[in-house]
């Protein structure tokens, strides 16, 4: 029986919801997956078709979900196993009125400072070893670095530093390593985020792309990793 996955993508149009969602869609399929693109939240109004996937990716920044659209996704996982993976404001700053839905992925996106373009270096934790980042190094980017709040539950897999030289702000006096990808359970479901993903061309990296490609295997309901 072939797993299946449940891309729904829409929101704001800058972070390129469309070209993520078939990017994605193509690392799925080649993983065997059968796979759904959807651009409305209606698709996760479907109750009976959400609880037959293996896997949910959200991929909507900056709008809003109602409760009918966003209580399946949230059964679904808590309550029969259903992963949910996914990226930068995709799916973490999706529904910033929704406290239920960050409370499930594990963080809300608060700032990037100096917007796109920051250059910065994503920090593997070689402390807590897993197979989404076995044998990726570290690595640098040149996007949107995501300052964010975190549930202190999560485990964080790699983290950036800030401040970053040269990035100005009200952050700099605040020194830390900020989540950047980690892993959760939301009830009996697995949860995986990576906070890259401003634009497709950051996620079709090679790094950034194995961490997706490892993520959603990881999080699948009867996959694993």
């Amino acid at each position: 029986m072939a797993h299946s996955a449940l891309i729904v993508w829409g929101g704001w149009d800058g972070h390129e919801p469309e070209k993520v969602a078939r990017l994605f869609e193509q690392i799925l399929l080649g993983e065997g997956f059968e796979v759904e693109v959807a651009n409305t939240l209606d698709a996760f109004a479907d109750e009976e078709n959400v609880l037959r996937q293996s896997l949910l990716v959200p991929i909507f920044t900056m709008s809003e979900i109602s409760g009918p659209q966003r209580d399946p996704v949230l059964k679904a996982v808590k309550d029969h196993g259903i992963g949910i993976a996914g990226c930068h404001g995709g799916m973490c700053d999706a529904f910033r009125n929704d406290t239920e839905w960050q409370f499930m992925t594990g963080g809300q996106w608060v700032a990037h400072p100096g917007n796109d373009g920051v250059k910065y270096t994503i920090n593997i934790d070689r402390n807590n070893p897993h197979p989404i980042t076995n044998g990726i190094p570290d690595f640098e980017v040149a996007s949107e670095q995501y300052y964010l709040h975190t549930d202190p539950g999560n485990d964080v897999l790699a983290t950036t530093d800030f401040p970053t030289t040269g990035v100005d702000g009200p952050h700099v006096a605040n020194v830390c390593k900020m989540p950047q990808v980690w892993t959760k359970m939301y009830g009996s479901g697995r949860v995986f985020y990576n906070a890259l993903g401003h634009h497709a061309d950051i996620l079709e990296a090679e790094h950034p792309k194995e961490l997706m490609r490892r993520g959603f295997l990881w999080a699948a309901k009867g996959v694993g990793l």
